[in-house]
């Protein structure tokens, strides 16, 4: 009936008072230290119970901070590159001027004149085309237009 073996325990972590922030700090798409994003083409490709489920939530936090002063945001899908790779373009947009010094070597500088020290190890984030595509189901087919009605079913090449 009763047996001397003792009860085993879990041998799982114990669970976290932080789980969303635990998984974001791990998360590496579309999550830097104050956002996180989400590609709009990828959430409404989501099967249907998983968009009913995010968009019950997303009521949710709507209605929890619903009476903050909201701006709209501007996302701009960006990348880190080696400041030493940027074009002139890339360089004026993170704000930084290169010119050849009384040395002959390159110097980089920030708009205040500033020198940048060993820019061949500095990273700095630039925009990039969105390697995301605007329409996507999640298994990875790019569905095109739909066809128009009474009209043939596309080829199978």
């Amino acid at each position: 009936m009763f047996t001397p073996d003792p009860i085993p325990r879990r041998s799982a972590p114990p669970a976290s008072s932080t789980p969303l922030g635990d998984y974001l700090s791990r998360a590496g798409h579309g999550v830097d230290a104050g956002y996180a994003v989400l590609p709009r083409s990828l959430a409404e490709s989501m099967p249907l119970p998983w968009q009913q489920h995010m968009r019950h939530l997303l009521a949710e936090f709507h209605q929890a901070f619903g009476h903050l002063q909201w701006p709209v945001y501007r996302v701009v899908p960006s990348r880190y590159e080696r400041l030493v790779d940027l074009d002139d373009d890339q360089l004026a947009e993170v704000g930084c001027t290169v010119e050849v010094g009384d040395s002959g070597e390159l110097e980089y500088r920030m708009r205040d004149g500033r020198r940048i020290e060993n820019p061949e190890s500095q990273q700095v984030l630039v925009s990039c085309l969105d390697p995301i595509p605007q329409r996507t189901n999640p298994a990875g087919h790019h569905p095109g237009p739909p066809p128009a009605p009474g009209a043939p079913p596309p080829p199978a090449w």
